[in-house]
């Protein structure tokens, strides 16, 4: 029998910590399925779905990580799946759209923005935010099908980008994709 276990891992960045990680999972033969990381303000952040015989548990993983010879901790959070990954994953839905905004940094944008979704039950798939000097940048992936009318939530984000002076940007996942992505067939069309 296997289990598999969603892993969320923290730890000031350094050189080697991806093969420290990915390392500890083959000692306990895991295998890796769907791994997400990133590194912000120095501190690295790594969120993974592994499947390990059903006799190993979260504590095994977390004692092997306290075992990684290294000047930083690795702080570890893990979950057992109850439902199969092969089930959770499911193609986006197809009302998956991309909200861009920008504006001078200030404290609670992200909050204004979920609160925005929030009250229209607007589930947010995804979120990535940068700071550059004083600009401050936001991509949500939300679930638009609960929407009657793009068309007015386009004038409700318009509303809301002049009230908080941010500039918004509203457009279907499939073409915020083909325009942001390198290797689209388009490029590739460019290529040949």
């Amino acid at each position: 029998m296997k289990k598999q276990l969603v892993i969320s891992v923290m730890s000031k960045d350094r050189p080697g910590i991806v093969a420290d990680i990915t390392g500890t999972i083959l000692d306990l033969n895991g295998d890796l399925a769907d791994l997400n990381q990133s590194v912000l303000g120095g501190y690295f952040t790594m969120i993974l779905i592994a499947e390990f015989d059903d006799s190993i548990t979260p504590e095994d993983v977390i004692a092997k990580f306290s075992h990684i010879e290294s000047e930083t901790r690795i702080e570890a959070n893990i979950k057992e799946l109850t439902i199969p990954l092969e089930t959770l994953k499911n193609e986006l839905p197809k009302e998956t759209f991309v909200v861009t905004g920008q504006g001078e940094n200030r404290k609670g944008l992200v909050k204004i923005m979920g609160d925005f979704f929030n009250e229209r039950n607007i589930n947010i798939l995804d979120l990535v935010t940068t700071l550059d000097r004083k600009l401050y940048t936001m991509i949500f992936q939300v679930d638009l099908s609960c929407i009657d009318s793009v068309a007015d939530l386009r004038d409700e984000l318009a509303s809301i980008a002049e009230q908080e002076q941010l500039d918004l940007v509203l457009q279907h996942n499939d073409i915020f994709r083909a325009t942001h992505e390198i290797g689209t067939p388009f490029d590739q069309d460019m290529r040949e």
